[in-house]
Protein backbone atom coordinates (compact mmCIF):
# COMPACT_ATOMS: atom_id res chain seq x y z
CA UNK A 1 0.00 0.00 0.00
CA UNK A 2 2.96 2.31 0.95
CA UNK A 3 4.48 1.53 -2.16
CA UNK A 4 1.35 2.34 -4.27
CA UNK A 5 1.28 5.81 -2.35
CA UNK A 6 4.82 6.55 -3.31
CA UNK A 7 4.55 5.93 -6.80
CA UNK A 8 1.45 8.22 -7.05
CA UNK A 9 2.87 10.84 -5.18
CA UNK A 10 6.32 10.41 -7.37
CA UNK A 11 4.33 10.46 -10.92
CA UNK A 12 2.07 13.70 -9.18
CA UNK A 13 5.13 15.69 -8.63
CA UNK A 14 6.93 14.89 -11.70
CA UNK A 15 3.94 16.13 -13.53
CA UNK A 16 3.34 19.12 -11.54
CA UNK A 17 5.33 22.52 -12.60
CA UNK A 18 4.09 24.72 -9.70
CA UNK A 19 4.99 28.45 -10.77
CA UNK A 20 6.05 30.44 -7.74
CA UNK A 21 5.97 33.80 -8.52
CA UNK A 22 2.62 33.67 -9.76
CA UNK A 23 1.47 31.93 -6.93
CA UNK A 24 3.44 35.01 -4.29
CA UNK A 25 2.31 37.71 -6.96
CA UNK A 26 -1.85 36.33 -6.41
CA UNK A 27 -0.38 35.68 -2.67
CA UNK A 28 0.33 39.93 -2.17
CA UNK A 29 -2.51 41.32 -4.24
CA UNK A 30 -4.76 39.16 -2.19
CA UNK A 31 -3.00 40.90 1.36
CA UNK A 32 -3.06 44.20 -0.25
CA UNK A 33 -6.56 44.03 -1.76
CA UNK A 34 -9.12 46.84 -0.66
CA UNK A 35 -10.91 46.78 2.41
CA UNK A 36 -14.59 45.09 2.76
CA UNK A 37 -17.08 47.76 3.74
CA UNK A 38 -19.48 45.56 5.50
CA UNK A 39 -18.91 45.11 9.12
CA UNK A 40 -16.45 42.26 10.01
CA UNK A 41 -13.94 41.48 12.40
CA UNK A 42 -10.62 42.88 10.22
CA UNK A 43 -8.45 40.50 12.29
CA UNK A 44 -10.66 37.81 11.41
CA UNK A 45 -10.40 38.27 8.08
CA UNK A 46 -6.55 39.05 7.97
CA UNK A 47 -5.89 35.97 10.10
CA UNK A 48 -7.95 33.96 7.60
CA UNK A 49 -5.78 35.31 4.88
CA UNK A 50 -2.48 34.70 6.65
CA UNK A 51 -3.74 31.25 7.32
CA UNK A 52 -4.75 30.49 3.47
CA UNK A 53 -1.34 32.22 2.24
CA UNK A 54 0.64 29.90 5.13
CA UNK A 55 -1.30 26.75 3.94
CA UNK A 56 -0.54 27.74 0.22
CA UNK A 57 3.09 28.61 0.89
CA UNK A 58 3.21 25.14 2.52
CA UNK A 59 1.96 23.48 -0.37
CA UNK A 60 4.38 24.44 -2.35
CA UNK A 61 7.07 23.58 -0.16
CA UNK A 62 5.64 20.09 0.50
CA UNK A 63 5.25 19.20 -3.51
CA UNK A 64 8.90 20.85 -4.11
CA UNK A 65 10.02 18.61 -1.68
CA UNK A 66 8.29 15.92 -2.97
CA UNK A 67 9.42 16.48 -6.18
CA UNK A 68 13.09 16.76 -4.98
CA UNK A 69 13.04 13.80 -3.19
CA UNK A 70 11.62 11.45 -6.54
CA UNK A 71 14.66 13.03 -7.94
CA UNK A 72 17.03 12.34 -5.24
CA UNK A 73 15.50 8.60 -4.88
CA UNK A 74 15.36 7.56 -8.79
CA UNK A 75 18.16 6.17 -9.64
CA UNK A 76 20.26 7.44 -12.97
CA UNK A 77 19.76 5.09 -15.77
CA UNK A 78 22.91 2.77 -16.52
CA UNK A 79 24.96 3.63 -19.55
CA UNK A 80 24.35 1.45 -22.37
CA UNK A 81 27.85 0.18 -23.84
CA UNK A 82 27.89 -0.27 -26.72
CA UNK A 83 30.39 -3.67 -27.54
CA UNK A 84 31.67 -3.80 -31.15
CA UNK A 85 31.12 -7.17 -32.86
CA UNK A 86 34.64 -9.30 -33.00
CA UNK A 87 35.38 -9.87 -36.63
CA UNK A 88 37.30 -13.10 -37.65
CA UNK A 89 41.17 -12.54 -39.00
CA UNK A 90 40.95 -11.44 -42.51
CA UNK A 91 42.87 -14.48 -44.33
CA UNK A 92 44.67 -13.57 -47.34
CA UNK A 93 43.79 -15.23 -50.47
CA UNK A 94 46.80 -17.01 -51.91
CA UNK A 95 48.12 -15.85 -55.51
CA UNK A 96 46.63 -17.69 -58.80
CA UNK A 97 48.78 -19.98 -59.85
CA UNK A 98 50.13 -19.33 -62.90
CA UNK A 99 48.63 -21.22 -66.15
CA UNK A 100 51.24 -20.40 -68.55
CA UNK A 101 52.69 -23.70 -70.63
CA UNK A 102 56.25 -23.76 -71.47
CA UNK A 103 57.40 -22.87 -74.89
CA UNK A 104 58.57 -25.60 -76.74
CA UNK A 105 60.59 -24.87 -79.93
CA UNK A 106 59.94 -26.45 -83.14
CA UNK A 107 62.19 -28.83 -84.50
CA UNK A 108 65.00 -27.14 -86.79
CA UNK A 109 63.60 -27.22 -90.70
CA UNK A 110 66.27 -28.31 -93.25
CA UNK A 111 66.35 -26.04 -96.17
CA UNK A 112 68.50 -26.41 -99.22
CA UNK A 113 71.90 -24.85 -99.37
CA UNK A 114 72.23 -24.77 -95.55
CA UNK A 115 74.08 -27.64 -93.32
CA UNK A 116 71.45 -29.39 -91.10
CA UNK A 117 71.91 -30.09 -87.41
CA UNK A 118 73.84 -33.51 -86.78
CA UNK A 119 72.01 -36.60 -86.00
CA UNK A 120 73.04 -38.48 -82.85
CA UNK A 121 75.99 -40.92 -83.20
CA UNK A 122 73.80 -43.59 -82.09
CA UNK A 123 71.18 -43.11 -84.11
CA UNK A 124 72.98 -43.23 -87.72
CA UNK A 125 73.01 -46.75 -89.24
CA UNK A 126 73.68 -48.41 -92.50
CA UNK A 127 70.23 -48.18 -94.82
CA UNK A 128 69.35 -51.55 -96.09
CA UNK A 129 69.47 -49.81 -99.64
CA UNK A 130 72.43 -48.44 -99.12
CA UNK A 131 75.68 -49.14 -100.85
CA UNK A 132 78.09 -50.79 -98.32
CA UNK A 133 81.64 -51.58 -97.63
CA UNK A 134 83.61 -53.26 -94.90
CA UNK A 135 87.59 -53.70 -94.10
CA UNK A 136 88.34 -54.54 -90.40
CA UNK A 137 87.59 -52.93 -88.04
CA UNK A 138 85.59 -50.07 -90.21
CA UNK A 139 81.96 -50.69 -92.12
CA UNK A 140 80.64 -47.80 -94.41
CA UNK A 141 77.38 -47.12 -96.18
CA UNK A 142 76.38 -44.35 -98.44
CA UNK A 143 73.39 -43.28 -99.88
CA UNK A 144 71.00 -40.15 -100.83
CA UNK A 145 69.15 -38.07 -98.25
CA UNK A 146 65.38 -38.73 -98.33
CA UNK A 147 65.35 -34.81 -98.11
CA UNK A 148 67.35 -34.65 -101.74
CA UNK A 149 65.07 -33.17 -104.33
CA UNK A 150 65.76 -32.24 -108.47
CA UNK A 151 67.59 -29.03 -107.20
CA UNK A 152 69.44 -29.72 -104.34
CA UNK A 153 71.12 -33.12 -102.92
CA UNK A 154 72.54 -34.20 -99.88
CA UNK A 155 75.01 -37.52 -99.47
CA UNK A 156 75.52 -39.48 -96.62
CA UNK A 157 78.02 -41.59 -95.52
CA UNK A 158 77.88 -43.72 -92.62
CA UNK A 159 80.80 -45.12 -91.02
CA UNK A 160 81.44 -47.43 -87.70
CA UNK A 161 84.63 -48.70 -85.86
CA UNK A 162 84.76 -51.23 -83.52
CA UNK A 163 88.12 -49.77 -82.69
CA UNK A 164 89.41 -46.20 -81.93
CA UNK A 165 90.68 -44.51 -84.85
CA UNK A 166 94.12 -42.39 -84.16
CA UNK A 167 94.02 -41.22 -88.09
CA UNK A 168 91.25 -40.73 -90.10
CA UNK A 169 90.14 -39.47 -93.65
CA UNK A 170 86.86 -39.27 -95.25
CA UNK A 171 86.76 -38.31 -99.36
CA UNK A 172 83.30 -37.67 -101.00
CA UNK A 173 83.33 -37.35 -104.92
CA UNK A 174 80.63 -35.50 -106.56
CA UNK A 175 80.50 -35.24 -110.50
CA UNK A 176 80.42 -32.22 -111.99
CA UNK A 177 77.92 -32.54 -114.31
CA UNK A 178 77.54 -28.86 -115.27
CA UNK A 179 75.79 -26.66 -112.45
CA UNK A 180 76.77 -28.72 -109.08
CA UNK A 181 77.48 -26.11 -105.97
CA UNK A 182 78.74 -27.05 -102.94
CA UNK A 183 76.25 -25.70 -100.23
CA UNK A 184 77.63 -27.42 -97.26
CA UNK A 185 78.58 -29.97 -94.87
CA UNK A 186 78.12 -31.60 -91.47
CA UNK A 187 79.37 -34.10 -88.81
CA UNK A 188 78.07 -36.10 -86.12
CA UNK A 189 82.00 -35.78 -84.92
CA UNK A 190 82.79 -32.54 -83.31
CA UNK A 191 83.87 -30.25 -86.08
CA UNK A 192 87.27 -28.53 -84.60
CA UNK A 193 88.37 -32.49 -84.65
CA UNK A 194 88.48 -32.28 -88.64
CA UNK A 195 90.05 -30.17 -91.30
CA UNK A 196 87.60 -29.76 -94.17
CA UNK A 197 87.90 -28.49 -96.99
CA UNK A 198 85.97 -28.41 -100.09
CA UNK A 199 87.46 -27.75 -104.09
CA UNK A 200 86.88 -29.02 -107.35
CA UNK A 201 89.46 -31.31 -108.59
CA UNK A 202 89.16 -33.60 -111.65
CA UNK A 203 85.28 -32.99 -112.85
CA UNK A 204 83.94 -33.56 -109.08
CA UNK A 205 83.49 -31.32 -106.61
CA UNK A 206 85.52 -32.92 -103.90
CA UNK A 207 84.84 -33.01 -100.15
CA UNK A 208 87.38 -34.05 -97.50
CA UNK A 209 87.55 -34.75 -93.68
CA UNK A 210 90.72 -34.55 -92.02
CA UNK A 211 91.46 -35.56 -88.43
CA UNK A 212 93.62 -33.37 -86.33
CA UNK A 213 96.96 -35.19 -85.73
CA UNK A 214 96.54 -36.07 -81.83
CA UNK A 215 93.09 -37.04 -81.65
CA UNK A 216 91.28 -40.34 -81.69
CA UNK A 217 87.59 -40.78 -83.28
CA UNK A 218 86.25 -43.15 -80.47
CA UNK A 219 84.49 -46.88 -80.92
CA UNK A 220 80.90 -46.40 -82.86
CA UNK A 221 78.40 -44.93 -85.40
CA UNK A 222 79.46 -41.80 -86.93
CA UNK A 223 78.19 -40.07 -89.80
CA UNK A 224 79.23 -37.16 -92.79
CA UNK A 225 77.18 -35.34 -95.05
CA UNK A 226 78.09 -33.82 -98.64
CA UNK A 227 75.19 -30.91 -99.54
CA UNK A 228 75.27 -29.01 -103.03
CA UNK A 229 72.81 -27.82 -105.85
CA UNK A 230 72.21 -29.95 -108.85
CA UNK A 231 72.01 -26.99 -111.38
CA UNK A 232 69.62 -26.40 -113.87
CA UNK A 233 69.88 -29.98 -115.47
CA UNK A 234 68.51 -33.29 -113.59
CA UNK A 235 71.41 -35.27 -112.43
CA UNK A 236 72.25 -39.60 -111.48
CA UNK A 237 74.35 -40.41 -108.52
CA UNK A 238 75.45 -43.35 -110.25
CA UNK A 239 78.88 -41.62 -110.58
CA UNK A 240 79.53 -40.30 -107.30
CA UNK A 241 81.41 -42.27 -104.54
CA UNK A 242 83.68 -42.21 -101.13
CA UNK A 243 86.75 -43.54 -99.33
CA UNK A 244 87.40 -43.90 -96.19
CA UNK A 245 91.53 -44.51 -94.97
CA UNK A 246 92.04 -44.76 -90.97
CA UNK A 247 94.30 -46.15 -89.06
CA UNK A 248 93.77 -47.56 -85.38
CA UNK A 249 95.00 -50.29 -83.13
CA UNK A 250 94.81 -52.97 -85.26
CA UNK A 251 96.20 -51.50 -88.42
CA UNK A 252 95.20 -49.71 -91.43
CA UNK A 253 91.84 -50.14 -92.86
CA UNK A 254 90.20 -48.97 -96.06
CA UNK A 255 86.08 -48.61 -97.06
CA UNK A 256 84.94 -47.25 -100.52
CA UNK A 257 81.05 -47.25 -102.28
CA UNK A 258 78.33 -45.11 -104.00
CA UNK A 259 75.40 -43.39 -103.17
CA UNK A 260 72.01 -44.79 -104.04
CA UNK A 261 68.70 -43.45 -103.49
CA UNK A 262 66.81 -44.92 -100.00
CA UNK A 263 63.78 -44.35 -101.64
Amino acid sequence: MNEDIDRRLREAAEAHRPDRARMLARVERGMAGPAVRHRARPFARSGTRVALAGLAAGGILTTGGLAVAAIVATPPPTPTVTTPATLPPAVSSPPPKSARPSPVAPPPATTPGSARPAPSATSASPSPTADESQDGPLRSAGSLDPKSTVYWTQSNLVLRTTKPLTSLTVEIRIVQTGGAKNTGTWQTLPSGDFTVTVQEAGGALVYRWVLKPGLTVPAGSHEFAAQFNNGVDARSASGDGYRVDAQGSGGSASVRGGFVPTR
